[in-house]
């Protein structure tokens, strides 16, 4: 099995705050997401030789220290930091640019630079196969029952007389991972801490988001386009 070898990249947890537009230089309107990275921590730095990866773990958002498990609280203890909410690992070949204790802001990205950002998506509850994939339904002419949005047949009878795993069909909707991939920065706050991304991003106001270098994009910064 070929060995994959690690990629520097970079990469903030953020809080997904609403959206917002600008004007571009081309005088066109530019939605944009507001994500606040406020301050990450460095908790933890994981290399070859004692994990078998090298990576870099962040720690992001307030949280009441009595609400932190032991042993979380005597890992932050350990790395002498105040208990987060959040804790996510980003995978990177850079790690001696980092330090236990380290706080990173906004000012790790650059307007310009291309990003994937990993959020969890709206949750819409149960949900029919007409909203849920798409389906077009079923025609609304004569001969067909008051079942117009009705995702018609899942498959064969007798043979194979089963429906097959995967079918698309009704069910639960939304509430996934989902990871939006290369979205521009349009602009940067480092003072209060803000990321002003092009377009929309997975989730609702309020929730996580993760903010990587594009693994499909140069990791070469430009200027604001």
């Amino acid at each position: 099995m070929k060995r994959v070898e690690p990629v520097s990249r970079r990469g903030l947890l953020g809080e997904k705050v609403g959206m917002t537009q600008a004007w571009g230089e081309d005088g066109r309107i530019v939605p944009l997401t507001v994500v606040a990275v406020g301050a990450n921590v460095v908790t933890a730095l994981r290399t070859p030789q004692a994990d078998g990866y090298t990576a870099v773990q962040l720690a992001f958002g307030a949280i009441d220290p009595r609400r932190v498990t032991r042993p979380v609280s005597g890992q932050f203890r350990k790395a002498d930091i105040t208990p987060r909410r959040h804790i996510v690992e980003i995978r990177t070949a850079d790690i001696g640019e980092y330090t236990v204790g380290q706080a990173l802001g906004a000012d790790v990205f650059a307007p310009g630079d291309f990003v994937d950002v990993t959020g969890v998506t709206k949750g819409k509850g149960f949900a029919g196969a007409m909203k849920r994939h798409g389906f077009g339904g079923l025609r609304a002419t004569h001969g067909v029952d008051r079942k117009h949005r009705s995702p018609g047949s899942v498959g064969a009878g007798t043979t194979p007389g089963r429906v097959f795993r995967g079918t698309r069909m009704a069910g639960r909707m939304g509430n996934a991972t989902q990871t939006t991939q290369n979205l521009r920065i349009h602009a940067i706050d480092v003072d209060r801490g803000l990321l002003l991304i092009r377009g929309a991003v997975p989730g609702a106001a309020g929730g996580l988001v993760i903010v990587r270098s594009a693994s499909k994009r140069p990791a070469a910064r430009t200027g604001a386009a």
